[in-house]
């Protein structure tokens, strides 16, 4: 990674088991363009630490008296900007749910290699959502579809392209994986946005999922 093209993303790392949250403070230091700029056990630590430098989030679940959600919630309260990402042992279809549509930009495996939780870290700084498919089927299970008579026309690329994108795949993977071009994939998810009336990755990925049920 040339740190001289891409500007360093600075993470938080908020995890109440000391060993796991060290042990990932010094892996992550190896990476050029990422940079550890606090690590606090608490939701309640994190906020008084959270500011405007605060690129992504590195976010568990069970925060012993606490959960994520109550962080999220407070996070996007107080007009924060970056990326939250929960790293997680495990967690229910109805948490996962509730802290998508709070607005986490990813929901991953504690036990991923280094370089997986890394590229995640990079694709949701990027606007990607990065979500484990076990998670997503889970939310596609529970999300309530509500508006099914408001739906736009999709096309089948339309949904092959977007199941992609909820599998976390850059628009090279989803070429390779439709053997069609970048540009072919750019122009579908151009499409996508307009119809869905969404900006980014991540806004397309929590919009398909809260009124789409994961399927369009």
């Amino acid at each position: 990674m040339n740190a001289a093209s891409n500007p360093v993303i600075k993470v938080l790392l908020v995890d109440d088991h000391a060993m796991f949250r060290e042990g990932l403070a010094r892996m992550l230091a190896t990476e050029q363009d990422l940079k550890v700029i606090g690590e606090v056990s608490s939701g309640v630590e994190a906020m008084r630490l959270l500011n405007s430098q605060t690129d992504v989030v590195l976010l568990d679940v069970d925060l012993g008296s606490e959960r994520a959600l109550e962080f999220v919630e407070r996070a996007k309260a107080s007009a924060f900007q970056g990326r939250i990402l929960i790293v997680t042992a495990g967690i229910s279809a109805r948490e996962a749910v509730q802290l998508v549509q709070a607005g986490v930009a990813g929901i991953l495996h504690k036990n991923h290699p280094t370089k997986v939780l890394c590229d995640a870290i990079r694709k949701v700084m990027a606007g990607e959502a990065c979500i484990e498919n076990e998670y997503l089927t889970a939310l596609f299970q529970s999300v309530d579809r509500d508006r099914a008579g408001l739906h736009p026309k999709f096309t089948e690329r339309d949904r092959v392209v977007v199941q992609h994108v909820l599998q976390g795949l850059t628009n090279r993977e989803i070429a390779q994986q439709l053997d069609i071009s970048e540009a072919a994939v750019k122009a579908s998810l151009r499409q996508l946005f307009e119809k869905l009336g969404v900006n980014t990755r991540a806004q397309l990925v929590k919009v398909t999922l809260e009124q789409y049920n994961g399927r369009l």
